[in-house]
């Protein structure tokens, strides 16, 4: 039975895209299986999401399915279509349908024939159907997000026969249309007052009849193959960005689009740095000397370039000093800045030496106040 896609991502009917957005990336993110390893209630779950994100995010769907509930995607035309032949990837990713396809005539056209109306488009070809796009995700260093780095991603996917160029025919020539249905994929028998529709037997919905079949697909258009992509994950890149590949998803079947190829980039935490935007914090312990008297600090910067830092006399703990240009790069081709974090590390172990001088300069006092 179909759910009601708002429901399962928790929006209001009237959420904004970016709302759907922010619902669907948390569930998924929580359902995902390589989170949730042999749970069959997390798979159906993850599944659940995916589908309902794929009518909310496409206009087309989300407005026929707000008109005409899960009637707008009988005939198979529903989100769920896409989810068959489990995971394609071996490293954790998953597939997922994000709309490319049928668009609003041919779903208010299924619509009407599981209401048993038959065709009002009249004469038209079979439509084509977008392949499915797919979905990677990685984990970086935030040393990589700086550089910048290439990712390689290994898969298995359905792509265009390159024998017949997709038309899975033995010469490799588009197929002749079918003469029973026209070229609809359709065929049409009247009970009374109704007129039915079937998909048609002798092109089984294709729209198309081929003779003799391509010896390397069997007349599918498309085989399934290993595959290796490798992304450029660009420098300065922020944590869960998504990079689209157009074209690199699964091929589309009755000569429609190939879908595309997303990944979802994930920063591992630093042990020195911490990200602020375009800008990097690093904390730094500071002798007390050079606190109150001013002086120099050496700092190693996340580009392994080390700095000779001024550090004005009676700096406090807690203040952060600002050295330009240091830290992460910036979409506008320049860089944020380092900001160091100023702390103080206090000695377990003194000398006489030293419990004398430190003896005295408490000692001591000023005319002006505030003095340590």
């Amino acid at each position: 039975m179909n759910k009601n896609p708002y429901e399962v991502l928790g929006v209001a009917r009237d959420a904004s895209e970016s709302d759907i957005k922010k619902a669907y990336h948390k569930l998924v993110m929580k359902y995902h299986p390589d989170r949730n390893p042999d749970n069959k209630d997390a798979e159906e779950k993850f599944k659940e999401v995916n589908n309902a994100f794929d009518i909310l995010k496409d206009p087309q769907k989300r407005a026929a399915y707000d008109r005409f509930g899960d009637a707008a995607f009988a005939g198979g035309n529903g989100a769920g279509a896409g989810f068959g032949g489990g995971n394609p990837f071996g490293n954790g990713a998953f597939h997922f349908n994000m709309g490319g396809g049928a668009g609003m005539e041919d779903i208010l056209r299924e619509a009407m024939r599981g209401f048993g109306f038959g065709d009002f488009g009249g004469g038209r070809a079979a439509p084509q159907r977008g392949g499915r796009d797919l979905l990677d995700e990685v984990v970086i260093d935030l040393k990589d997000a700086y550089f910048g780095k290439t990712h390689t991603v290994k898969f298995s996917s359905n792509v265009e026969c390159e024998k017949c160029h997709g038309n899975g025919t033995f010469d490799g020539k588009a197929a002749p249309v079918c003469p029973r249905c026209g070229g609809s994929g359709f065929v049409q028998t009247r009970q009374g007052f109704f007129a039915m529709e079937s998909p048609c037997p002798d092109c089984n919905g294709l729209g198309h009849k081929i003779e003799k079949k391509c010896t390397e697909c069997d007349g599918r258009g498309t085989v399934h193959k290993h595959r290796t992509l490798d992304v450029k994950i660009p420098a300065g890149i922020d944590d869960g960005a998504r990079l689209r590949l157009a074209g690199q998803g699964e091929a589309g079947s009755n000569g429609g689009p190939a879908g595309d190829f997303y990944l979802d980039i994930h920063i591992r935490p630093d042990k020195r740095f911490e990200r602020a935007g375009d800008n990097l914090v690093m904390r730094v312990d500071v002798p007390f000397t050079t606190l109150a008297l001013g002086g120099e600090i050496d700092v190693e910067t996340i580009d392994d370039k080390k700095l000779s830092v001024k550090v004005p006399a009676g700096t406090q703990v807690g203040e952060k000093l600002r050295v330009r240009g240091h830290g992460m790069p910036t979409r506008r081709g320049g860089f944020g800045d380092l900001y160091i974090d100023v702390a103080i590390k206090i000695p377990t172990k003194l000398t006489e030496k030293q419990k004398k001088l430190l003896n005295d300069f408490a000692g001591t006092k000023s005319e002006k106040k505030g003095w340590f």
